[in-house]
């Protein structure tokens, strides 16, 4: 059997160039037609589009419930998390869903006629939509602002246009900002009078309760009364050791010893009387119930204080949102304004052309190489010019 000398490289390009030569007119047309089409097209038919860009600052986060909550209750801040009350803000979210809602985007398309614009054809407004939504773009910096552009024919209507939604988002985040405040103050204002009731209800049960049990201060009431009883029980001793004295050097019978009889008589009765909280309308405390109304005064006084906070808060947050319901600021600033590029952006007419030249260089260049193969392959009566023979048949038959 001959052996079948191995093509190089060099050999497969010189073939390939070869055949094209062969058939030039061919490939020149093919090339150069629609590389004249697509010429003429992305000069004179397509319209350019242009790009308007701007970057602006998401809206900042405003004072929360939970700071002024936490720099109320000092250490105990950390009650806010308990509480349920976050401390991040949905400020930027709500201004990029705005930007990207379909109602601000049916306001761009009717100010702007797009539908006339886009000389739009189709039965279906959210085709329409579609059609705006390729040419509009939103997205995050690095520097976490928002930059937004967008695509037109026409650089100053794109300008316009992102004017209008940055005028409009605005507004419809202050609308969002305002009926949100104005909500969270009725709440808060509702709060404020129910924590106002209580705290009202509480006070007068305090003082209620301070002016039947004689207690205003059991701190300072019980260290009085425990010094008091003290000083009782230091005198009652000390006549008590006058009167053994007395007794043992002139008996019971004498003056000096009933008069110390009498003394001891009084002391023992202030002792008593102030163990049973007989002088506590000048401020003394009962020993034995002390504890218990010390710690009644405890909880009374944590509930006002308590109410006391929550009362501060609420009405801190209520002329908060009183202030946010009643401003119309600009929330939205503009770091990087649009301007009116007119560096086109696409049609990319160097690329068009360049992947045009090579795509149709490429197939006339395979169309070519093939009719060649398939007659080198017929002169060789192959099987695969047999089989190529039995396909033009068949393939002529059908067009019959």
């Amino acid at each position: 059997m001959e052996k079948q000398e191995s093509i190089g490289f060099v050999e497969i390009c010189l073939r390939i160039l070869n055949n094209d030569l062969k058939h030039f007119k061919f490939v020149a047309t093919v090339v150069l037609i629609p590389t004249i089409v697509a010429f003429i097209m992305v000069m004179w038919v397509v319209k350019p589009k242009y790009a308007a860009s701007a970057i602006v600052t998401p809206p900042g986060n405003s004072q929360s419930m939970a700071g002024a909550l936490s720099g109320m209750l000092g250490s105990a801040s950390g009650m806010t998390s308990l509480l349920g009350i976050s401390e991040t803000s949905e400020d930027a979210n709500a201004v990029w869903t705005i930007l990207n809602s379909w109602e601000l985007h049916d306001m761009v398309i009717e100010k702007f006629d797009l539908a006339r614009h886009y000389e739009f054809k189709g039965k279906f407004h959210a085709d329409l939509l579609k059609e705006f939504r390729k040419n509009f773009g939103l997205e995050t910096n690095k520097e976490d602002m928002f930059s937004l552009y967008f695509k037109d024919t026409d650089p100053k209507l794109a300008v316009e246009v992102i004017e209008f939604m940055l005028v409009k988002a605005d507004s419809a985040f202050n609308a969002f900002k305002t009926k949100q405040a104005r909500q969270s103050r009725e709440y808060f204002q509702s709060r404020l009078d129910s924590c106002e009731h209580v705290l009202d209800s509480l006070i007068a049960s305090f003082v209620d309760f301070q002016s039947a049990n004689n207690v205003y201060e059991p701190t300072v009431q019980l260290e009085a009364t425990i010094k008091y009883l003290s000083e009782l029980q230091a005198m009652s001793e000390e006549v008590g050791i006058e009167m053994n004295f007395e007794k043992l050097d002139r008996g019971e019978n004498s003056k000096r010893y009933q008069e110390l009889a009498k003394r001891a008589k009084g002391v023992n009765n202030a002792l008593g009387g102030a163990l049973k909280g007989k002088h506590s309308n000048i401020g003394l405390l009962e020993l034995k119930k002390s504890p218990e109304l010390y710690s009644e005064y405890l909880r009374r006084e944590s509930e006002i204080r308590i109410q006391e906070t929550m009362y501060k808060v609420l009405r801190q947050q209520s002329e908060q949102m009183r202030l946010e319901e009643a401003k119309m600021l600009t929330n939205l600033h503009v770091l990087e304004p649009p301007w009116e590029n007119d560096k086109k952006i696409s049609p990319k007419r160097g690329l068009i052309l360049i992947f045009t030249v090579f795509f149709t260089f490429f197939l006339a260049s395979l169309i070519c190489n093939f009719v060649e193969y398939m007659r080198y392959e017929g002169k060789t009566n192959s099987r695969t010019a047999a089989e190529w023979e039995f396909f033009v048949k068949k393939i002529c038959f059908w067009r019959k």
